[in-house]
């Protein structure tokens, strides 16, 4: 898609009344939000002590995570996640909500780009693994439906 395109449109948003446009040209696409995505990222460090070891102390088999039962919806990028169009909105799901396939779950903004991610897959949100504001890599679980 032509820059200057993109430009005239990010014009013509900003003299109307429109909220948010995207465009699909071929395979090339682009989406325009007026609203500011900017939210304060709240960073916590948590301090975990280590057991302390001992000489006769037995070797305890290391456990993996268990992974976490219900259908994991992953990231497919690296960004800012948000559970809401608009800092001052409501989220766009809740744990316990019902959903169908194609329903938006939340927005990961990468590169200035608000990308609207969807439920791949009818069901309950069984629950909500990130916070809003914070960042996410590519294939971090998001949600888990059931």
């Amino acid at each position: 898609m032509d820059i200057r395109k993109v430009k005239k449109l990010i014009e013509l948003i900003e003299e109307s009344d429109i909220a948010e446009i995207e465009i699909h040209e071929g395979e090339e696409s682009v989406r325009i939000n007026r609203y500011s995505s900017t939210q304060p990222i709240a960073v916590t460090q948590t301090a975990v002590a280590a057991p302390a070891a001992t000489a006769a102390a037995p070797v305890a088999a290391v456990e993996t995570p268990a992974e976490p039962a219900g259908h994991v919806v992953k990231s497919p990028m690296v960004g800012t996640f948000y559970s809401s169009p608009a800092p001052d909105a409501g989220p766009f799901v809740k744990a316990g909500q019902s959903v169908q396939k194609g329903d938006t779950l939340c927005i990961i903004e990468a590169m200035k780009i608000l990308n609207q991610i969807e439920a791949d897959k009818s069901g309950v949100i069984q629950s909500i693994l990130v916070e809003s504001g914070q960042a996410v890599e590519f294939d971090q679980p998001l949600f888990i439906i059931e």
